[in-house]
């Protein structure tokens, strides 16, 4: 079992350190030309490789990190991905698409019964499960407004685009930290390197949202 470990610990690694480069290059450079979307291509392949292969390193090594990390990962980078075919005219939410969101509905749920728990039990690291299962649900229920057509964004599926792989950046860069943690010069409580990565990145999302949103109403004028 050890063997398997280490060698999807391996792939976990590899897959982490992709993401990291690919999700920092489209970050940083502009949306929408052709190395965006080379980058983004082996930016998902390689999130959706750290997603499950977290979920089985929690399994054979019980970690509430790994498992959070792998479910929010999964959940971002695979509704980000989907949302890219909404952007043909009348495109309709699959089956897929629900089972997707209802899960994470079923685990963000989850998350934040887990923060409370924890908090009432005097463990700050509940505010790490209250962050990412309230953001959770907050994408599920973004999910289902769009999914029903009532998004008031004209290009809802670019918006959802970026904000979720932003989100599914923002686990990677979150895992990276806390992994490293140990080997900060200086000591700093553990939940801040959990929450650090969502404090700087979440305004740039808002940001993008309000810059590139369309509203429905002007498609009318």
């Amino acid at each position: 079992m050890e063997k398997i470990f280490n060698l999807v610990l391996i792939l976990h690694i590899v897959g982490g350190t992709i993401g990291l480069l690919t999700g920092t290059l489209n970050i940083a450079r502009s949306k929408g030309d052709k190395i965006h979307r080379q980058a983004g291509k082996l930016f998902v392949w390689a999130m959706l490789t750290v997603g499950f292969s977290a979920l089985v390193l929690s399994a054979i090594h019980p970690s509430y990190f790994l498992f959070m990390v792998g479910i929010f990962t999964l959940y971002m980078i695979g509704t980000g991905n989907r949302y890219l075919f909404f952007k043909q005219a009348n495109k309709l939410p699959s089956m897929v698409d629900w089972i997707i969101t209802i899960t994470m509905a079923l685990f963000g749920f989850l998350f934040v019964a887990l923060g409370i728990w924890f908090l009432l039990k005097s463990d700050f690291f509940g505010l790490v499960f209250l962050t990412f299962g309230s953001f959770g649900l907050l994408f599920v229920r973004t999910d289902i407004t769009n999914y029903q057509g009532k998004s008031k964004a004209k290009n809802y599926w670019l918006l959802a685009h970026l904000q979720r792989m932003t989100g599914g950046y923002i686990a990677a860069l979150t895992a990276f930290l806390v992994v490293n943690a140990k080997h900060s010069p200086v000591q700093i409580p553990p939940a801040l390197f959990w929450l650090f990565p969502t404090i700087i990145l979440v305004p740039l999302i808002i940001r993008w949202s309000r810059k590139y949103k369309v509203q429905i109403k002007e498609h009318h004028i």
